[in-house]
């Protein structure tokens, strides 16, 4: 059981972070939702949020920056390989 301090220093943490990680992950998703759909103009304005949020959180240390660079690299090639079925 972690002590009364460690307790608060993680719910500060957890509260700072949380927002950081959840914005993030729903704009990745949004993202991905559009180019199912068929809307890649909507997805690349969308994925420039994403990563720019992506990159906010690896800033803030909401997540490691290894695990954003690696979807933002996901999220980019499902972008391009949609394009160029596209055309």
């Amino acid at each position: 059981m972690p002590s009364a301090k460690a307790f608060r220093v993680s719910e500060r943490k957890k509260s700072i972070n949380q927002p950081l990680r959840s914005r993030a992950r729903n704009l990745v998703t949004r993202t991905r939702r559009m180019i199912a759909d068929g809307d890649i103009e909507g997805a690349e304005v969308a994925a420039k949020g994403a990563v720019v949020a992506l990159d906010k959180a690896a800033g803030k240390g909401a997540m490691h920056k290894n695990t954003v660079s690696r979807k933002k690299s996901r999220l980019i090639k499902h972008l391009n390989d949609a394009k160029n079925n596209q055309e």
